[in-house]
């Protein structure tokens, strides 16, 4: 099935070319950041985690997402969702493997990845982490190959992908749930230690990914013979509808408690983050920034006029996916190290270096999209090279 990937129009090796070039400048910064060391990123001792994790955070959330297009379909027979799973399923793998690169390069030197394997902690957070998410991507490989290979030989799949496919939806809950508990779980971090963190990394995941998904299928609609169908599209755009209103609810509950309850240890992150604090404001303009991205997803996608209309619907998927991002992308992480446990601020902000390798790997995922996508709508047959796809 492969070399099925290998082939395509102009336009589609005009698109490889590009993210070639993208993943190579990446790999070209991660060499000399493996020569010189994590001192080329903005990371310091006040802050140990940032854009690398927070791009990992996110991205699980990305993956954890193929659940709502898999569970409505296998357990409540939502057949509208039929054409969907598949690319569920894809988009699925190519997030955990970016989560998984960006673990690989917020580590300095990749073999210390042997030390979790070598020398298990299973009382630790980080060791479950790892189980889930390679779990997650072991179960999605099974399910996306079988399903393929059976479309390949005309047939239908076997029943036993059933029970994966079930254990799946289980995992996809588990594996943000328990990246949760990661920052949850730290005492001295007050802006993470919080019991409702989970669920709003849950519907967080629920709105960005679905987004995602929808933005995908309205590109391949465009490139490709390839059709969702407008019922299918419909149903997901509902589902990111409540599950952005369920993620800024729960923003609203966590910013009344902190605000309203004025305990400093709580109150100073949300400062930082939404307002600044002790003249330092760097994430200040990000934040509200994805606060209006969310105003206006929430706007269109509530109404059911603009809802349905595919322009306003792209413009409002585009707007969850942003929002979300710059609320777990740049500010979730770096905000629960920004005042350390002692009262100092100590502002991060990503290198350029930094950047170019979370870019890089962003670069690794789309080309892994794209290749995967192709394949599945060759063996469907909805290519649609004449009219320039091959997205």
């Amino acid at each position: 099935m492969l070399e099925k990937a290998l082939k395509g129009n102009r336009r589609y090796w005009s698109w490889v070319g590009f993210l070639l070039v993208i993943i190579g400048a990446g790999f070209f910064f991660y060499l000399r950041q493996l020569n010189v060391g994590l001192g080329i990123t903005g990371m310091s001792r006040d802050v140990s985690w940032g854009f690398y994790i927070a791009q990992f955070t996110f991205l699980v959330g990305v993956a954890a997402s193929a659940v709502m297009v898999v569970l409505p379909h296998y357990l409540h027979d939502v057949k509208a969702f039929g054409k969907l799973t598949i690319l569920g399923e894809l988009l699925a793998i190519a997030s955990v493997t970016m989560c998984l690169l960006f673990i690989v390069v917020d580590l300095g030197q990749p073999q210390r990845m042997l030390n979790i394997v070598l020398h298990p902690t299973p009382h630790s957070i980080l060791f479950w982490d790892m189980v889930v998410l390679n779990g997650y991507l072991l179960l999605n490989v099974i399910i996306s190959r079988v399903s393929l290979l059976a479309e390949r030989k005309g047939e239908h799949p076997p029943a036993w992908i059933k029970a994966v496919v079930y254990l799946s939806i289980l995992w996809a809950v588990s594996i943000h749930t328990v990246t949760a508990f990661i920052y949850s779980g730290l005492a001295a971090r007050p802006f993470w230690l919080t019991a409702v963190l989970a669920p709003r990394f849950l519907a967080s995941a629920f709105a960005a990914g679905p987004a995602l998904l929808i933005l995908l299928c309205l590109i391949l609609r465009r490139l490709s013979h390839f059709d969702a169908g407008d019922e299918a599209i419909s149903k997901i755009a509902l589902i990111v509808t409540y599950a952005m209103a369920i993620n800024v609810f729960f923003i609203l509950m966590e910013v009344f408690t902190a605000f309203y309850s004025e305990i400093p240890e709580h109150l100073d992150h949300f400062r930082y983050l939404f307002l600044g604090l002790e003249g330092h404001h760097r994430l200040v303009p990000w934040m509200w920034i994805s606060v209006i991205l969310a105003l206006i997803s929430l706007i269109l996608l509530i109404n059911p006029k603009t809802r349905h209309n595919h322009r306003m619907l792209t413009i409002a998927c585009c707007a969850v996916f942003f929002s979300i991002w710059i609320d777990k992308g740049l500010g979730m992480v770096v905000t629960g190290f920004v005042p350390n446990p002692l009262g100092r601020v100590m502002e991060y902000w990503p290198t350029l270096p930094e950047a170019l390798i979370s870019l890089g790997i962003y670069g690794i995922g789309a080309l892994m999209v794209t290749g995967f996508y192709r394949i599945a709508l060759a063996l469907r047959g909805e290519l649609g090279e004449t009219s320039g796809g091959g997205s």
